[in-house]
């Protein structure tokens, strides 16, 4: 902890963006982790196919999953449900994403911030070298080496952010899929007249 705090002022919002990134990343990682629906999105289905609306109905609006909560909208809006799916459809994409940009503007900064802080610990150890001549090597290697401190510490916040980042973006990217293909199924089921006995 002390040899990073030899990284000068700049290891402080490197600090912050650590912190505020591994929250973003935990908060996002129980959020994925719970919207598993696949199973329930199906019997939802098998439900509307069977006519058994009320119950389809009264399983989705008690759901708080992305791809549950669409299809509630479809069920809820048989006029038109495909427009009334899409709405949700975005509301929901919308809160899949909360988070993201943050990451995204952390896994961008922190690389330049530690750069900043290599200009600034180069700066200082031309001005010892400028003060008191090659002299004193150690007073001109403390700069340096808060300038490396400063730059590691850059390129590990931002790889330690860019890995769940992309991770997410794929996570969106399926449940996208998921919701669009489920969408697809009940629009057909809610607009297919029931086979008469």
């Amino acid at each position: 902890m002390y040899e990073l705090l030899k990284g000068g002022w700049i290891m402080f919002p490197l600090g912050i963006c650590s912190i505020v990134a591994i929250t973003v990343i935990i908060e996002r990682f129980f959020f994925f982790r719970r919207i598993q629906a696949t199973a329930l999105a199906e019997k939802v289905l098998k439900m509307v196919e069977g006519q058994h609306m009320d119950e389809a109905q009264a399983i989705a609006g008690q759901s708080s999953l992305p791809l549950i909560k669409v299809l509630a909208a479809g069920i809820n809006n048989r006029l038109h449900p495909a427009k009334a799916m899409e709405a949700a459809g975005i509301t929901e994409m919308s809160a899949m994403r909360r988070g993201l940009p943050v990451l995204d503007t952390i896994v961008t900064l922190s690389p330049l911030l530690g750069l900043l802080g290599t200009i600034i610990g180069m700066i200082n150890s031309f001005q010892i070298m400028a003060v008191s001549g090659i002299g004193q090597p150690h007073a001109v290697t403390g700069g340096v080496a808060e300038a490396l401190i400063a730059t590691a510490t850059g390129i590990t916040v931002a790889v330690i952010a860019l890995i769940p980042y992309n991770y997410f973006l794929a996570r969106i990217e399926r449940e996208t899929e998921k919701i669009e293909h489920y969408a697809t199924r009940l629009e057909i089921a809610l607009t297919t007249p029931p086979v008469k006995e």
